[in-house]
């Protein structure tokens, strides 16, 4: 019963956010509790500032930014940002679809806190913010190739950093796969398998 109550409470400020930035918030939802606004990438600056200044709002801790990868879409990232508001003990999604090469406002206008948010979702997926004073690499090395977290990024990587014993110093190698890339089928033992398991040989005959 409770939760229900706050999920209709959510859902009107859903509806007020949405009537009070037509054009610039595209839907409001309500999900697992949380307040989830899909917003014009274009306008996120006054997306968010509304959201921290609106009486009824009052996001004004911003908890994150990252991004979510969906390669065979034509805006391929999502934008997420998550804020939270300890006056009305509520939390809201904001996400933004934006294009591989298309940039998207630094919010360090409203939030200086989302400078290293910001270089993290760089770094880790290659989303440009424009406007970021600072925008370089945050957790990766100099000269790093390529964007860790986008889907087709390969599991191991370019390169590996190792420490040379005879050389005596670090040293930056290209990757080199010591077996070819083990196959799944995914099929737990209970659903069956097209071959004889190690050690069950007896039980197969």
């Amino acid at each position: 019963m409770e939760e229900s109550r706050l999920d209709d409470d959510l859902k009107v400020l859903g509806e007020k956010i949405a009537s009070a930035l037509p054009g610039k918030v595209e839907s409001c939802s309500v999900d697992f509790g949380e307040l989830n606004v899909v917003a014009n990438a274009a306008d996120i600056v006054a997306v968010i500032g509304h959201l921290v200044r609106d009486g009824a709002c009052l996001f004004f801790n911003l908890i994150d930014i990252t991004a979510v990868d969906y390669p065979a879409r034509a805006k391929r990232f999502d934008v997420v940002y998550h804020l939270l508001s300890p006056k009305h003990n509520r939390r809201v999604r904001v996400k933004a679809a934006v294009a591989e090469d298309e940039p998207i406002a630094s919010l360090m206008p409203v939030f200086p806190s989302a400078n290293w948010f910001e270089r993290e979702t760089y770094d880790m997926f290659g989303v440009i913010f424009s406007g970021h004073p600072d925008l370089r690499r945050l957790l990766t090395d100099y000269g790093f190739d390529g964007y860790p977290l986008r889907k087709d990024f390969p599991m191991t990587g370019f390169v590996e950093v190792r420490y040379d014993d005879e050389q005596k110093r670090v040293v930056n190698e290209p990757v080199k796969l010591t077996q070819e890339f083990r196959q799944f089928d995914f099929l737990s033992p209970w659903e069956g398998t097209d071959y004889v398991l190690p050690g069950d040989e007896k039980a197969k005959g």
